[in-house]
């Protein structure tokens, strides 16, 4: 016990300042992250806001029965998986290939200026991206039909049109993150070892062969790490987006679990439903990131933990 005591204040003594500004991160997770999670005692309640949190009636797995039951399981699913799906594949890559085909670049002003240009859509409001989306894409007078109807094309309702919502939600996803999202593809390029290029040149190595053998090796920790955090949650899809892009029309491929939590929470108030439904999405995601995890510890020696 006082190995241990003097081993803490010697921690405190030597990481006192690191410490002290990792504290606000520290509190934010613990109230904003872990303090909620007791509110996932409703999912096995009957909620009563009346009655509080731990006065409600208690019910078993009936929401979870309920949920597993109901005609739109599959199809929430199936849309939430397929959305996450196909942004992983076409969207995963275009930040690597942006940052490989950047660094390959002279620096300088074009190089700084394209990739300044390639950050801002990431800072964008999600209203304004989809009100673009809208004008561009509007089957009266958008742009893109405006060209079609000069090649003598008819108009196409691209919102409006099930067929084209999942292309239209994941080419302006990777649009609005792929600079965004270079970011930490270019800082691992810059910490490869110019020496490591040098001896290649000196070897007759071409650039594209640098980069096979080089750049990419050098930068597979920090995509396999990202690749398991995105598998991690691919079973969930931000409802803020999708929520300003869908309607009636487009509900059979745009509905998500995250949507639908939303309507029977918030808008039909059936509180502990939802709960049991967003509980029931979580799990998905932990178990799958744990799988992945563990998968890509046994292939490749790099994890999360």
């Amino acid at each position: 016990m006082v190995r241990q005591k003097n081993a803490f204040f010697k921690l405190l003594r030597r990481d006192g300042l690191l410490l002290v500004l990792a504290l606000p991160a520290v509190i934010y997770f613990f109230v904003f992250h872990y303090l909620p999670m007791v509110g996932t005692v409703i999912a096995f309640q009957n909620f009563r806001p009346g009655a509080g949190l731990f006065d409600s009636p208690f019910v078993g797995l009936r929401w979870f029965k309920e949920f597993f039951s109901s005609i739109f399981f599959s199809r929430l699913l199936g849309n939430t998986f397929l959305l996450s799906f196909y942004m992983l594949i076409f969207a995963f890559p275009v930040p690597i290939i942006f940052a490989l085909m950047l660094c390959e670049t002279k620096d300088g002003p074009f190089r700084r200026t394209v990739q300044a240009i390639s950050f801002m859509p990431h800072f964008i409001s999600l209203v304004v991206v989809v009100g673009i989306l809208q004008n561009f894409l509007s089957p009266v007078d958008g742009i893109l039909n405006r060209l079609r109807g000069i090649i003598g094309l008819g108009p196409i309702g691209f919102l409006e049109d099930p067929a084209w919502f999942r292309t239209v939600y994941v080419v302006s996803g990777i649009w609005q993150e792929f600079g965004w999202n270079s970011i930490i593809y270019i800082a691992a390029i810059a910490a490869i070892s110019p020496q490591l290029y040098e001896a290649a040149r000196i070897d007759g190595c071409s650039r594209f062969r640098q980069m096979i053998h080089i750049t990419l090796p050098g930068i597979m920790p920090a995509t396999v790490t990202l690749l398991i955090l995105h598998l991690g949650k691919i079973m969930n899809v931000g409802f803020e987006k999708i929520i300003l892009m869908y309607n009636p029309s487009t509900y059979s491929v745009a509905d998500v679990i995250s949507t639908y939590v939303y309507r029977r929470g918030i808008v039909d108030m059936e509180f502990s439903y939802a709960g049991a439904v967003d509980l029931f999405n979580s799990v998905i995601n932990l178990v799958l990131l744990l799988l992945v995890n563990q998968l890509s510890r046994r292939r490749t020696g790099v994890g999360l933990f």
